[in-house]
């Protein structure tokens, strides 16, 4: 490897758009694009330097549903690394997640569903409590924490502490929650780096959609290395 990944590797999906034919295209109304190929993504939170991609080719021809898929993905993506710390939405993060990567000396922090398994029932049972407010529950390896928000309930689960802390200069936020939310952008950013200096590709072909958005990628990859070592 030219570089060595960051503390922190940050776990997404990002959108291709494509506005032609594709077997796999897909529909995320959350994106800009809306429509295209799905690529699930590893990258570094820091830098945004991609390590691994994966293109979601839809469902299988049986039509029966994958179970587990965001473990899947995540084990998939990160296995060549050790040491590092994966930051996941509530699509992939479990708690079966996070044993597999402890095991594989990588610890998580993401959101997670009330409705995973293995959740204790004194945390889902915690309501009503003052907003801002948060409740730390270990289970084996893991500390997950309740923080009533406005309008929503945040349940996280980290491997990398074990502890109780609270960054006081973020109004008492869970030190989880402040590093979730400083790291979580990875992918993020890096789409917003391919959309401004991207091929301006006029295509209708998928094949040729996915190799202008790799060559796109490389050229970032390329672009973050040559600051790595030339910080002047």
């Amino acid at each position: 490897m030219m570089c060595n990944s960051g503390a922190y590797i940050t776990v997404d999906e990002r959108l291709i758009p494509l506005k032609g034919r594709c077997p796999f295209r897909q529909y995320m109304p959350k994106k800009p694009a809306k429509y295209g190929i799905k690529v699930w993504t590893l990258c570094d939170a820091k830098t945004s330097y991609a390590w691994n991609m994966q293109i979601y080719t839809g469902k299988r021809a049986s039509g029966i549903r994958v179970k587990n898929q965001g473990m899947r993905v995540v084990l998939d993506l990160t296995a060549l690394l050790k040491g590092n710390n994966s930051i996941c939405d509530n699509f992939f993060t479990s708690h079966e997640l996070a044993m597999k990567l402890f095991k594989k000396k990588l610890t998580i922090l993401g959101i997670i569903k009330k409705n995973k398994p293995a959740l204790p029932q004194d945390v889902l049972a915690l309501r009503r409590r003052a907003v801002h407010s948060s409740k730390f529950v270990l289970i084996e390896e893991c500390t997950v924490v309740h923080l009533p928000e406005m309008h929503r309930i945040m349940l996280l689960l980290r491997t990398m502490h074990k502890d109780a802390s609270l960054r006081t200069r973020k109004g008492c936020k869970p030190e989880m929650i402040v590093d979730y939310n400083a790291t979580k952008g990875g992918v993020d950013y890096m789409d917003k780096m391919l959309a401004t200096y991207a091929c301006q590709s006029m295509t209708a072909s998928w094949p040729l959609e996915v190799f202008y958005n790799i060559s796109d990628v490389y050229t970032n990859n390329s672009y973050l290395l040559w600051i790595h070592y030339n910080p002047e």
